[in-house]
């Protein structure tokens, strides 16, 4: 085997590999005299067919399956020999042979992955959001939580803002019908934005049994492109208005969100509990992001557009795999490749980023600390214990557990050499609210 190197860009490579045809050949024939042993065919008992039938019958196949095996060897012991590290697979080009020569030649093209030279993180500025929880943020949770139980009971008076009306209605452009603009009893609350505002208005002030009929104009950007802008007629039969009626919190109510005993106090505090450890982990998401964003800043980084495209095709089955969860039926569509490119490129270098800190700084996850990470997941279930044996049963689910303590050991690392600033913040902007 002959091998040259050439570079074609900062991370390409390519190697030239030669294969001598006569040892090639001789792996031919003794492949095809092991087939010989035990090949069955028609007229012949097994291992009884003669050699010349074996061989006009699977040579083409078998010289296919050497020739392909030789050049992977080939190609593997090359880059082994030079210590280089393939992204991706390489591209495998056959050459034309040259004179009397006794070897099939091939190019192989290939990336290799970039040397990581982490940067020096110590002027990066990272903000430590810092929350304050207590009856305020309470109060307004369990405001929340009773909306989410809200109850409606019908009224004889016209709707109004909040209130639950239950419709039929028709629409027509240029006097047709279209698709969707059609329902019997449909049931919607006013001002709860899941319809356009334009429709609800109408309906505010009317009561049972009236019917109305008013024009209206679909945005420009509104999702049925084939309605976008258009101007459509509505008729609107109102059937019932129904108020909104809120669960009182009592022992009743405290027994709903799971307090078998319905105390209030006992309620509260499993409230403020449960947004302590929700803020925690808001708070830990974004020191985490700010340490990613660190890293990325600091470590400029030419990526393999193999790594890139391979992580491109993993984004665009999730997104497949995310839709068809949903219920929605994706069909053959082609998720375009630059919807996914910026999140793609992110991902490939934090991939090469943490791997090197990770190993020039001893931070693997140990067993203790991914003992530690399951229990914590583990602890807001009824039943601790099924959890924690769920992700022990399965080494892939341990694994993802193992990668984001991996994670935690580097936001620590980065946290002790960084400019870390606390930063006051209010619950409800932490929450997204």
């Amino acid at each position: 085997m002959e091998t040259t190197t050439g570079n074609t860009s900062q991370l390409e490579r390519t190697l030239n590999l030669a294969i001598s045809l006569a040892g090639m050949q001789a792996e031919v024939d003794n492949r095809l005299k092991r087939l010989a042993r035990t090949v069955k065919m028609d007229g012949f008992r097994p291992g009884k067919v003669p050699f010349k039938i074996v061989t006009q019958q699977y040579s083409g196949q078998v010289r296919q399956e050497v020739l392909g095996d030789a050049v992977q060897k080939n190609f593997a012991e090359a880059v082994k020999a030079q210590d280089m590290k393939v992204a991706g697979y390489p591209r495998i080009e056959a050459k034309p042979v040259e004179g009397e020569s006794q070897d099939l030649l091939f190019t192989a093209t290939f990336e290799v992955y970039p040397e990581v030279v982490v940067g020096d993180i110590s002027a990066a500025r990272i903000e430590r959001p810092q929350v304050a929880i207590g009856d305020t943020e309470v109060d307004k949770t369990i405001d929340i939580l009773r909306k989410q139980r809200v109850t409606y009971d019908p009224v004889k008076r016209a709707a109004a803002a909040g209130d639950q009306v239950a419709i039929d209605y028709r629409g027509t452009l240029d006097g047709v019908e279209f698709q969707g603009g059609q329902a019997k009893d449909y049931k919607l609350v006013l001002g709860e934005g899941k319809t356009l505002k334009d429709f609800e208005g109408p309906i505010i002030g009317m009561k049972a049994g009236k019917s109305k009929t008013f024009e209206l104009t679909f945005p420009e950007d509104y999702h049925a492109k084939e309605m976008a802008g258009k101007t459509v007629t509505f008729e609107v039969t109102l059937n019932q208005v129904s108020e909104p009626k809120l669960p009182e919190v009592d022992a009743d109510f405290a027994k709903s969100l799971g307090v078998l005993d319905g105390n209030l106090e006992t309620m509260r505090g499993e409230i403020k509990a449960n947004l302590e450890r929700e803020g925690k982990k808001r708070i830990d998401a974004r020191i985490k992001e700010g340490v990613m964003q660190a890293l990325l800043d600091t470590t400029p980084l030419e990526l393999p557009k193999a790594l890139v495209e391979m992580e491109i095709d993993r984004l665009r089955e999730g997104a497949g795999e995310d839709m068809r969860a949903r219920g929605m039926d994706v069909g053959d569509i082609a998720f375009p490749s630059h919807l996914f490119e910026e999140q793609a490129r992110r991902r490939v270098s934090l991939g090469l980023i943490l791997s090197e800190v990770v190993k020039a700084n001893k931070l693997q996850a140990n067993a203790e600390q991914v003992r530690e990470r399951v229990n914590e997941f583990a602890e807001s279930y009824e039943q601790p214990e099924h959890v924690v044996a769920w992700y022990y049963g399965e080494p892939s689910r341990l694994a993802e557990v193992e990668s984001l303590v991996m994670e935690d050991n580097v936001v620590q690392w980065a946290l002790a050499r960084a400019n870390v600033v606390d930063a006051a913040i209010i619950f409800d902007e932490l929450m997204g609210a």
